[in-house]
């Protein structure tokens, strides 16, 4: 993946916001219903397909439920400090 990509991905309101609830949780405890964000099922759907494309979401069945973790190692290891910038909550 592509720095391009990368910040793309994070350009986002609503796809910031998915990444500062998962960072703020459990991998694989948050299914794709829990998040409360402003935006229908199509478009979550879309905003979870550019994190995994990005390289910073990856998501996996569990029965009927869909759920996800952040790739945070994975995502540092590749553009490190990135997401400490994004999570970071002083309003940069």
């Amino acid at each position: 993946m592509s720095v391009l990509t990368a910040l793309s991905a994070v350009s986002d309101p609503v796809r910031i916001k998915l990444i500062r609830e998962l960072a703020g949780s459990a991998d694989w405890t948050r299914s794709c219903g829990s998040f409360d964000v402003p935006v229908g099922k199509a478009a979550l759907s879309h905003h979870f397909s550019v994190l995994r494309g990005a390289g910073l979401g990856e998501q996996r069945d569990e029965g009927p439920r869909r759920v996800n973790r952040l790739r945070r190692e994975e995502f540092d290891g590749r553009f490190p400090g990135l997401l400490a910038l994004l999570l970071r909550d002083d309003g940069a």
